[in-house]
């Protein structure tokens, strides 16, 4: 299965920086000749404080995505935290990634599939490889065009990720799509004075050592200037660094 790619913003801050980012995209699946997914949040419903930047809203964000499809001509990703915003979402965007926190909420798994839009699941921190088989049945079941598993590494100790590459061979058990998410596993969630933290200078490694178990898909978290990022900026890579990642796994 040839691999594909997943990256953009952590969440739209503005139709400048979708821009900036889509263009880029736009020039790597030309150069290299692979699919990439572009993937912008237009509501960040978990942040770490009630002060943290959360995005545009549903309306507007799903509007701006619309634009970037219309423009750049990729394919779209974007996340869902409540059911009701399935239907909508899923007229824009042609995957519907579930949070990992949300993995087994029935509601909202059942109506993303609905949407007849493939689902990409994250796996939750709390969670095992194998653990993932029954949010696929609950998607499958419920009229799902495809499934895709993403591996984001477990909870260890306070303030820290650690991933089992296991998971991703576990994963592949029961969908033939899994993603490694190569910046969400490198940070450090609440470790920022009520942000989260990050180590970005692992993202390449991880992408690699998730190809070695298997992965046939990578998530990347990626901005001009992360350190001016409105959310997960010590986590994403700079968007000038992207293409060698993208190189070093094909």
């Amino acid at each position: 299965m040839e691999p594909i790619f997943i990256a953009g913003p952590c969440v739209i801050e503005s139709q400048a920086l979708l821009d900036e980012v889509a263009d880029e995209l736009l020039r790597l699946h030309h150069k290299y000749n692979v699919k990439i997914y572009f993937k912008a949040s237009f509501d960040k419903a978990n942040r770490t404080s009630l002060k943290s930047f959360r995005g545009p809203g549903l309306e507007k964000g799903l509007q701006m995505l619309q634009d970037v499809k219309d423009r750049y001509g990729l394919p779209l990703l974007t996340d869902i935290h409540e059911s009701w915003q399935a239907k909508p979402a899923g007229e824009v965007v042609d995957v519907l990634q579930i949070p990992a926190f949300l993995c087994r909420q029935t509601d909202l798994l059942v109506a993303a599939s609905q949407t007849g839009k493939p689902v990409n699941i994250k796996k939750a921190q709390f969670l095992s490889g194998v653990d993932m088989k029954y949010p696929v049945e609950k998607c499958r079941e419920s009229g799902a065009a495809d499934v895709w598993l993403t591996e984001r590494g477990n909870m260890y100790g306070y303030n820290n990720l650690a991933v089992d590459f296991r998971n991703i061979a576990d994963m592949k058990q029961y969908a033939e799509r899994v993603i490694m998410d190569c910046t969400h596993s490198v940070q450090r969630p609440g470790a920022a004075d009520g942000k989260t933290g990050g180590n970005r200078e692992f993202v390449p490694a991880m992408a690699l050592a998730a190809k070695a178990f298997g992965a046939n898909g990578y998530f990347f978290e990626i901005h001009p200037d992360p350190e001016k990022a409105l959310s997960d900026g010590p986590n994403m890579l700079y968007l000038k660094d992207f293409e060698e990642v993208v190189k070093s796994l094909l």
